[in-house]
């Protein structure tokens, strides 16, 4: 069965109280707008509430700093020595890897830690160190295999020859990694905390 509508009130107003329907409660101050009672409706104005702030554009996602550093520092550490297990291994400097390295830092240190401006800055600068350790542990790899003693000796005991090997060895292209490594790490970092 349709219910019919109720009669149009006989003055004209369509907003003067209908036959059958419960008087509704007006405001005091003759404010219109003023808050009303809730009268079963859960979105309504609750009385004394205050309304939210509006959000902002992109709010900001709080992590832990402290958890975040630690995991980008352990990131550039387990990075520089894959990088460094790469160079090794191919007996060249790879671009990518450089990438990788930056990149893996700075998702740590974003994910974890959150959009704290310091987070970027810091994992660009840990990649600088990741990329540069894992190049001297890439030379470390070559000469030991030249010389014939294992890693750890070449790394220990002949450090000096390491780091004049890689001074030697170091051309445009091993700086132009630097930065590669740093804005990947940079941007990884601002990406991941979004």
């Amino acid at each position: 069965m349709a219910q019919s509508a109720p009669p149009p009130p006989a003055d004209g107003n369509p907003y003067a109280q209908q036959p059958g329907t419960a008087p509704q409660p007006q405001p005091t101050d003759g404010n219109p707008f003023a808050q009303q009672p809730t009268d079963g409706n859960p979105f309504a104005q609750q009385p004394g509430a205050v309304p939210p702030p509006p959000a902002p554009f992109a709010p900001a996602r709080s992590g832990n700093v402290a958890l975040g550093l630690i995991v980008a520092v352990v990131a550039a550490l387990v990075t520089a020595g894959i990088y460094g297990a790469i160079i090794g291994a191919t007996e060249r400097e790879i671009g990518y890897a450089a990438v990788g390295v930056g990149f893996l830092i700075g998702l740590a240190a974003g994910k974890l830690g959150g959009s704290n401006p310091v987070l970027p800055v810091v994992s660009a600068l840990l990649s600088l160190g990741a990329v540069y350790v894992g190049q001297l542990i890439g030379v470390a790899m070559i000469m030991a295999d030249v010389a014939k003693v294992s890693l750890s000796t070449m790394i220990t005991e002949h450090f000096d020859l390491v780091t004049s090997g890689w001074k030697e060895t170091a051309d445009a292209m091993t700086f132009v990694f630097f930065a590669i490594g740093a804005f990947a790490a940079f941007s990884g970092a601002k990406k991941a905390a979004l």
